[in-house]
C-alpha cells in the first residue's frame, strides 16, 4: 500500500520525466535531428540521465557515484565528438534534455551517494555540464551558457548537500534519543532485577531458617521464590533485546520504576502544576502487569501530558483511560485543545515520540498519535501482556 509520501514520489517522478520528454522533442524539432547519426547517440544519452536519477538510491550508495562519473565521462567524449565534428548541431539545441538529466543526477548524487565516490562524480558531472553547450559551437553565446549552466550546477550541489545534512542532523538527533531510551530500558531492569533478586534473598533465607521448624512455611516460600524467579526472567528476556549499546555507562543515574499504579499521582501532580484538569479512567484490574508494560504505560502518559502541556492550545480536560483486556494493556491519552500547528512541528520535530515508539516496539506494542475525530490530539498504545499475541 502506497503512503502518501511514496505517492508523491511518484508523481514528482512522472512530473520530471514528462518535462523531459517535452524538453527532448523540442531539441529535435530546433535542428538536432539534422545532425544525422549524432542523433542516435545524444537520445540515449538524455534517457540514461533518466534511468540514473529516476529510482530511489539508499543513502551512501557506491553504486549511484560510480554510475553517475561512467555517465559524466560519456557526455563529456559525447561533446568531444559532436564540437569536432564538421556539422555539428548547426547552431540548434545541444541537448536541454540531457542537461536537465544531468543536473538530477548531479542533485541525486550529492544527496545519496557514498562520499568517497562523490567527489569525482560531482566534478566530472560539473564539467560535462559547463561544456556541453560548445556542442553548438565554441561561440561567445556558448560559452557564456556553459558558464551559467556550472553556476546552475553549483547551486544544484548546495541543494543537495542542504538536504544531505539536515537528513544526517535529524538521524543522529533520532539516534540519540533511541539510544536514551535503551539507557533508561536498562536502568528500569536494572532497579526492577535488584527488587526481585532482593526478595528471592530474603525468602531463601527465611525458607532455611524454618525449614526444620515448619516445613509447610518452607514450602510456600520455595513456590514464592519459583514464582518470583519465573516472573524475573520472562521479563528479562522481552527486556534484554532492546539493550544494544554495550558500552553504556554501569555508573548511569538509577531512577525509580514507576508504572500505572502511579498514574494517579502523576495525573494530580500535572493539575496542580497548572495544566488542564487530567482525569484517570481504570477499565479493569492492574495487579499482575508485567513491568516492562506497566512502565512503558506510565511513560506513554507521561510523554502525552508533557505534549499537551507545551502544543495543545486551549486544552481544558486531559483525559486518560487504561483498560485491560485478556492479552492487552490499552492507554489512551486525549485533550480537548488545538492540534499541534505545522510550522510548530517543524520548528521543534517531536523526538520524544520516536523515543515512545522505540520503547513500545521494544515490548512488542504498537503506538499510533493524531488529531481526534471530535478535536484535540490523541495518543493511542497497545502494550501486549504475553509476548505469544504478537507472534
Amino acid at each position: 500500500m502506497l503512503t502518501q509520501r511514496d505517492l508523491l514520489f511518484r508523481l514528482a517522478q512522472f512530473a520530471a520525466l514528462f518535462l523531459m520528454a517535452c524538453i527532448g522533442l523540442f531539441d529535435l524539432a530546433s535542428g538536432m535531428a539534422d545532425s544525422g547519426a549524432l542523433v542516435l547517440l545524444q537520445v540515449p544519452m538524455a534517457i540514461a540521465t533518466a534511468a540514473v536519477w529516476l529510482p530511489r538510491h539508499r543513502q551512501g550508495s557506491k553504486r549511484l557515484p560510480r554510475t553517475a562519473l561512467i555517465l559524466a565521462v560519456c557526455s563529456l567524449f559525447l561533446t568531444v565528438v559532436v564540437a569536432s565534428s564538421t556539422s555539428g548541431y548547426s547552431g540548434g539545441s545541444y541537448g536541454l534534455a540531457e542537461t536537465v538529466g544531468l543536473m538530477g543526477v548531479l542533485f541525486v548524487v550529492c544527496r545519496r551517494g557514498d562520499p568517497q565516490w562523490a567527489v569525482g562524480a560531482v566534478l566530472a558531472l560539473g564539467m560535462a555540464l559547463g561544456f556541453l553547450p560548445l556542442r553548438s559551437g565554441a561561440s561567445y553565446e556558448m560559452v557564456i551558457i556553459g558558464l551559467v549552466q556550472g553556476l546552475a550546477a553549483t547551486a544544484v550541489i548546495g541543494a543537495g548537500v542542504y538536504l544531505r545534512m539536515i537528513e544526517s542532523t535529524r538521524n543522529r538527533a533520532m539516534d540519540s534519543v533511541r539510544a536514551e531510551q535503551r539507557a533508561e530500558f536498562a536502568r528500569d531492569l536494572h532497579d526492577f532485577i535488584a527488587h526481585h533478586v532482593t526478595g528471592i534473598v530474603v525468602q531463601a533465607q527465611g525458607a532455611r531458617f524454618i525449614a526444620e521448624q515448619d516445613p509447610k512455611r518452607a514450602l510456600i516460600a520455595l513456590e514464592q521464590i519459583e514464582a518470583a524467579g519465573a516472573e524475573t526472567m520472562a521479563s528479562m528476556r522481552r527486556m534484554v533485546g532492546v539493550l544494544r549499546d554495550p558500552n553504556a555507562s554501569p555508573d548511569a543515574p538509577l531512577t525509580p520504576l514507576a508504572g500505572v499504579d502511579e498514574l494517579g499521582p502523576l495525573l494530580e501532580q500535572f493539575t496542580n502544576s497548572g495544566g488542564p484538569l487530567a482525569r484517570l479512567h481504570v477499565d479493569g484490574s492492574t495487579a499482575g502487569v508485567p513491568v516492562e508494560v506497566s512502565t512503558s504505560a506510565y511513560r506513554v502518559v507521561m510523554e502525552a501530558l508533557t505534549n499537551i502541556r507545551r502544543h495543545a492550545q486551549g486544552a481544558r480536560v486531559a483525559d486518560v483511560w487504561v483498560r485491560r483486556t485478556p492479552d492487552w494493556l490499552l492507554v489512551r491519552v486525549a485533550n480537548d485543545g488545538l492540534p499541534p500547528r505545522a510550522a510548530a512541528q517543524r520548528e521543534a520535530p517531536g523526538y520524544g515520540l520516536v523515543g515512545l515508539q522505540e520503547r513500545v516496539r521494544a515490548v512488542g506494542g504498537r503506538i499510533t498519535a493524531g488529531p481526534g475525530i471530535d478535536g484535540g490530539w490523541v495518543v493511542d498504545a497497545a502494550l501486549p501482556l504475553d509476548q505469544e499475541v504478537t507472534r
